[in-house]
């Protein structure tokens, strides 16, 4: 009898993300600790468009209430349509960091969201957050 091992589970943007942290550790491992987090956006943009993604740098998020924007966020990089990058340049990440990509998520269509850290010690959070979850803070219910 033949039993096959159940396979697992795809997470969504699997490929995609794991492309990105290829080029995160690359400009890591090119430029090294200690730039401003705008140095590394620029590059991080120019490694993956080198890539074939297509990159948009500070994409305007509104945020709705009641129907309404109170106000918007820009996402550092947005990666084919369809991942959004919070870029930092700190000793550690934290909570907050981690909100604030989960506020992105929340407040736009893009279910994918990685927190790249370029501090001393390079780290990345990947956090998901589904369409069916965020009715109340997009415009499109």
């Amino acid at each position: 009898m033949n039993q096959s091992l159940p396979q697992k589970e795809k997470l969504l943007h699997e490929d995609k993300t794991r492309a990105i942290l290829q080029a995160f550790y690359y400009v890591y491992n090119k430029l090294g600790y200690g730039f401003l987090e705008r140095i590394y956006e620029n590059a991080l943009a120019h490694e993956l468009s080198k890539r074939g993604f297509d990159v948009t740098q500070q994409l305007a998020i509104d945020v709705y209430y009641d129907g309404l924007v109170m106000g918007q966020y820009f996402a550092d990089l947005v990666i084919d349509n369809c991942v959004v990058l919070e870029l930092k340049a700190v000793e550690e990440l934290n909570s907050q960091h981690t909100a604030q990509l989960l506020n992105y998520l929340k407040a736009s269509q893009i279910e994918v969201g990685l927190l790249l850290n370029f501090g001393p010690n390079p780290q990345f959070k990947r956090r998901a957050f589904s369409n069916e979850r965020k009715a109340h803070t997009t415009k499109n219910p």
